[in-house]
């Protein structure tokens, strides 16, 4: 019986990650191969999930609708902002992303969906928020 992904495994794997209509966002087919901790916070909980139980070798393809992947996009996370409000040390353009600091001291990022001379509006959905995504994976080993 061949080795299988737990939740805690140490492993190295091809994948790819796209939205559900097949825009390819990141993949490692044709590359080097990724090595991963599981449970560390390197991948997303989510895609995680769909990697325990699965031997050595398996090659699968996961359909995610929005709720099983990266949730619903939710409005109440999209926020006009003063641009006197918005960090200064950094360029804000239109259809990036800016980073703001959090009260602890940690970071975290928001889309700018439009600028303009007084404001911004900033969406801090995930980017992949309402979307539906595929996941191809291919489990090279376990560490």
């Amino acid at each position: 019986m061949s080795e299988r992904v737990d939740a805690n495994s140490l492993i190295t794997l091809h994948y790819r990650l796209a939205t559900g209509d097949d825009k390819e966002l990141v993949s490692t087919f044709g590359a080097t191969p990724a090595t991963l901790q599981l449970g560390s916070g390197e991948l997303a909980p989510q895609l995680e999930r769909c990697l325990v139980g699965l031997p050595v070798g398996e090659h699968h393809v996961f359909l995610l609708d929005p709720d099983q992947a990266y949730g619903p996009h939710n409005i109440d996370l999209v926020r006009r902002i003063a641009r006197s409000e918005l960090p200064p040390d950094s360029a804000v353009e239109a259809n990036s992303l800016v980073e703001f600091e959090a009260p602890g001291g940690g970071r975290f990022a928001g889309f700018v969906r439009e600028l303009d001379a007084n404001s911004a509006l900033i969406d801090f959905n995930h980017p992949l928020a309402g979307k539906s995504v595929r996941f191809e994976v291919e489990v090279v080993g376990i560490l």
